[in-house]
């Protein structure tokens, strides 16, 4: 059997994947373009992507490939339908981020609410030394317990979110995109309640016709001036160049994204303008990498794999 993976660098070198090799020849491409991807295909029994289209074009040479395997919860790049019709099997990964993202969550939040880089910096720049007193009280902050603490999409990540903020005492309440009823142990309310009372907001919801804008101009002023906004779901959620403006007019204080439109970031975005780290925290589309959640990622692919043949 042949194994080919068509970008692993998407994973990260430092993760093991010799396992794979149980299954026979193992085949590793660190990126594979569309174009490149119909020759590298054509061998295979089975792909292991992460953001690299399957579709006609990629794999209409593929005659042994029995399995597609997505390294990622996301499917947005395979075309099931021709999938479908050539009888191939695929198989995604759920779940095996949570804790991690659950973690950058908060570490966003916290950098943003205690501003963190602004004591970082006085203290290394010297302003520290010598000082008046022991506390400097230049910039204030305030305890997560006093606060509302809306999220936007329950579903796992949501729900440890959910539950963490309520360790720390944050009154937490949630948005459904999808209109589900109330799940059980977490209140629910609706859209405008959650963006006009929340004194943070965090997105942990997937990409689709309910969400794509969601945070647009409207949403932004609707909410509270003292508010920290948080994407740690899909970039189109939140419509960039609308949450610039709210950050330079101070329509809300401060935002984390984890996340973007497009990824990398292009240079046009245009919250690449706005560098006062008190306002705007951006990390490039880390949350899910922890090296557990990596190294889970990828034990759970190769159970599939297993799985897959084991009941062929």
């Amino acid at each position: 059997m042949k194994l080919v993976f068509l970008d692993a660098k998407t994973i990260g070198s430092d993760i093991d994947l010799s396992a794979f090799e149980d299954f026979g020849e193992v085949i590793y491409h660190d990126f594979t373009t569309p174009s490149e991807a119909s020759t590298r295909t054509q061998d295979a029994d089975v792909l292991i992507v992460n953001k690299t289209p399957v579709n006609e074009t990629t794999i209409g040479n593929a005659s042994h490939l029995k399995l597609v395997c997505v390294t990622a919860t996301g499917t947005n790049n395979l075309d099931k339908d021709y999938l479908e019709r050539r009888g191939i099997a695929w198989r995604n990964v759920a779940g095996y981020s949570t804790e991690s993202v659950a973690q950058h969550t908060f570490a966003m939040l916290f950098y943003l609410l205690e501003k963190l880089r602004y004591y970082d910096d006085y203290v290394k720049e010297g302003s520290y030394i010598n000082d008046r007193i022991f506390t400097h009280f230049a910039e204030h902050f305030h305890e997560l317990c006093s606060m509302r603490f809306g999220i936007i999409g329950l579903g796992n990540i949501g729900r440890r979110v959910a539950d963490i903020a309520s360790c720390f005492g944050a009154d937490v309440v949630y948005y459904s995109t999808s209109g589900s009823p109330e799940q059980e142990g977490y209140h629910q309310v609706d859209f405008d309640t959650l963006l006009s009372t929340s004194d943070i907001i965090s997105i942990h919801a997937p990409l689709n016709s309910n969400t794509e804008g969601l945070i647009n101009a409207k949403a932004l002023e609707k909410m509270k001036s003292s508010a920290i906004l948080l994407n740690l779901g899909r970039g189109p959620i939140v419509v960039e160049q609308d949450l610039a403006d709210a950050l330079k007019k101070g329509t809300i204080a401060a935002a984390g994204l984890d996340v973007l439109c497009q990824e990398p970031m292009s240079a046009d975005n245009p919250l690449f303008d706005i560098r006062d780290s008190k306002k705007l925290l951006i990390t490039p589309h880390v949350a899910w990498a922890a090296v557990e959640s990596r190294t889970r990622l990828m034990e759970i692919i190769h159970g599939q794999i297993k799985e897959f043949f084991s009941a062929s």
